[in-house]
């Protein structure tokens, strides 16, 4: 019979049901018997000890925060009655940690699209993508015109990503909108990539054409709009010739090592921590042994458990970038007089997170074990194999936008509440519980949830390795098959 709950680490003084455990019941662990005083949801934690106000709560084997009021064993531990105990911008020691990195001997390989700059792609799309969000109107009704003309025939994707930015934008908001847009036409993703203008914006077209430096002329193009008489004629004249070369192209056998991997979560539950996010660092792990690349994100959600990170840095510059990473987005939150530990969400709490710390711990498990290699800022390209960290909120468009930017192929995004969205790669959903997924079929795309159902974690990644081998193959993930494709772009001051 399955466990109704997990202790997650021996040194833990909470438990996490499993199933819903009422009133009444009696449980025992550790040679300790004691009543459930009150209805415990899934996912939720349950004292195994008397807590007296100030004692910290204990999780993953660390600290995810102190009671506020004297708490019962057996009692249902939640933030009506626990606080974190994070406070302020605060200073690291440079202490690395001994990190036993994985070897492997055989080399994989999946089918990959190799563009002319030495990247290869897992998709061979067309896009259509905006200097500004006046010609939003435009590049939809091109990508729909082109799409009937062609049905799509010989490539994955025709799309448009409208977006708002490109012009009354001053400072860090004009450039973060320039090098989102600048990353996602390099993206190899793309087979051939048309940029439509307006030719009055403050993302100049010809500004932005020097910014991409070297790029494929035969394979991106610009239209600036207010230089044509039809730009509805003069675009699909050039989509329709940026058309018949993409769908020229074919997979070919190229070394595992070529992919890079967004790990991102959204949406998390009590479970979070317990299986898809340990899953997703499985993987990093066993990618990262193939040569390959994986990038963990959303800052405040590293927030508690930063020091972990830190510890794994691969030496004193990636540590010194690491607490910048940390400390600068704190001040972010300081200079716009925002609490740094306003989290979690409405939804995280109603699926058993309680503090930052709590979710945090959770969040960086995507990360698994490996040395952080590199700390990019917003905006940029990934330049290190390994695993590296990036600068981005936890906002889900606006984390996997940053991840997909900086270049990777896949967003892995771990969830326990469920949600639609992808942004401009695939982004696979896999859920925290089999509850969701059962539920929602046509959001999710790979169920961990059974690992709570006595599924080994070796049996598990060997299934989910081979499927994100398939997805860079080629197979569609939910958000493609319903195009559910959009970008979001970080934005921090004033629009004039």
């Amino acid at each position: 019979m399955m466990s109704k709950f997990i202790k997650i680490n021996p040194a833990d003084n909470v438990i996490v049901a499993i199933d819903t455990i009422s009133a009444g019941q009696k449980l025992s662990i550790d040679n300790i018997s004691f009543t459930v005083l009150e209805d415990v949801p899934t996912g939720h934690k349950i004292a195994l000890q008397n807590f007296t106000i100030g004692d910290n709560i204990v999780k993953y084997g660390f600290p995810i925060g102190h009671a506020f009021k004297d708490i019962k064993q057996g009692a249902l531990v939640n933030e009506k009655n626990i606080r974190t105990n994070l406070d302020g911008v605060l200073e690291y020691n440079y202490e690395p940690q001994d990190v036993c990195a994985e070897s492997v001997n055989e080399i994989l390989t999946f089918k990959g699209y190799p563009r002319k700059n030495g990247t290869v792609g897992i998709r061979n799309e067309i896009w259509v993508i905006p200097t500004v969000g006046c010609v939003n109107g435009i590049i939809k009704e091109l990508v729909n015109d082109l799409k009937t003309e062609t049905g799509c025939k010989g490539i994955d994707a025709i799309v448009a990503y409208p977006h708002n930015y490109g012009c009354s934008q001053l400072g860090d908001d004009h450039e973060n909108t320039r090098k989102i847009l600048r990353n996602m036409v390099l993206h190899p993703n793309a087979g051939a990539v048309l940029v439509v203008g307006l030719g009055c914006e403050n993302n100049q077209p010809d500004a932005f054409r020097e910014m991409l430096g070297e790029y494929d002329t035969d394979r991106v193009k610009f239209l600036v709009t207010q230089k044509v008489n039809d730009e509805h004629e003069e675009g699909l004249k050039i989509l329709r010739e940026l058309y018949n070369l993409t769908s020229e192209d074919r997979r070919v056998d190229v070394p595992l090592s070529e992919l890079k991997i967004g790990l991102k979560c959204g949406g998390s539950d009590g479970f979070s921590g317990i299986t898809a996010n340990p899953l997703l660092g499985v993987f990093s792990d066993f990618l990262v042994a193939h040569g390959g690349t994986t990038v963990l994100t959303e800052v405040p959600e590293m927030f508690g458990a930063e020091t972990i990170l830190m510890g794994r840095s691969q030496n004193k510059e990636v540590f010194e970038k690491t607490v910048h990473l940390i400390n600068d987005f704190k001040e972010y939150f300081i200079q716009n007089k925002q609490s740094i530990y306003e989290n979690p969400s409405p939804g995280n709490k109603a699926g058993g997170i309680s503090t930052l710390e709590e979710k945090s711990l959770g969040c960086t498990q995507k990360s698994g074990t490996s040395i952080v290699k590199d700390v990019l800022m917003y905006g940029d390209l990934l330049k290190k194999s390994g695993l590296n960290l990036l600068s981005a909120p936890g906002n889900d468009l606006v984390a996997s936008t940053a991840l997909a930017a900086s270049g990777c192929h896949i967003i892995l995004f771990t969830t326990g509440r469920g949600t639609p969205f992808g942004t401009f790669v695939p982004t696979m959903k896999i859920s925290t519980n089999s509850n969701l997924y059962k539920h929602k079929r046509n959001w999710i795309d790979f169920d961990a949830g059974t690992l709570l159902e006595g599924e080994t974690m070796r049996d598990l990644s060997k299934r989910f390795i081979e499927y994100v081998i398939k997805v860079s193959n080629g197979e569609l993930v939910n958000n493609e098959k319903k195009d559910y494709r959009e970008i979001a772009i970080f934005k921090t001051g004033v629009t004039l």
